[in-house]
């Protein structure tokens, strides 16, 4: 899969962009998403998220992590009729302010934060929400699922 990660922030060395690679990576290979696909990871500070959110969602605050899918829905079938083009899941941002916020106040490390924002957003983007109780309990088991096959568990501790 062919992912861009990018720090707006400037804060996240080499070694840790390349790690939310690998772990987006071993995320859509789980997900059985085509190699060929193509999707975007930034990390923003919260002002950048903050105007994103206002513009696209009209919620003039900050937030934790944004999706903007490039498909409506990305059924399994949809994977395979597409396998001949690259398809273009779209693109992750995620406020690294919030995220350390988030982190302190779950109690646990910041790539911990990161890395579930990051898995969060990359499900959005297959078209998994949460709109209801039923597709949140859903969704955060997968996330949790990915996060504990990769190697990341819930306490933070890798």
């Amino acid at each position: 899969m062919n992912i861009d990660v990018i720090d707006e922030t400037g804060a996240l060395g080499e070694q840790e962009l390349l790690a939310f690679e690998e772990l987006l990576t071993y995320c859509a290979k789980q997900m059985n998403v085509p190699s060929e696909s193509e999707m975007s990871l930034s990390f923003v500070d919260d002002e950048a998220i903050q105007s994103l959110n206002a513009t696209y969602r009209q919620k003039n605050v900050p937030t934790d992590v944004l999706s903007f899918a490039m498909q409506e829905t990305l059924p399994e079938d949809t994977y395979e009729a597409q396998i001949d083009e690259p398809m273009l899941l779209g693109d992750v941002v995620v406020s690294l302010d919030t995220a350390k916020r988030q982190a302190e106040e779950y109690g646990h490390s910041l790539e911990r934060e990161l890395s579930f924002l990051t898995v969060h957003g990359l499900l959005h983007l297959l078209g998994y929400d949460h709109m209801n109780e039923a597709d949140e309990r859903e969704m955060f088991k997968l996330q949790e699922a990915l996060l504990s096959g990769y190697g990341i568990e819930r306490t933070g501790e890798s």
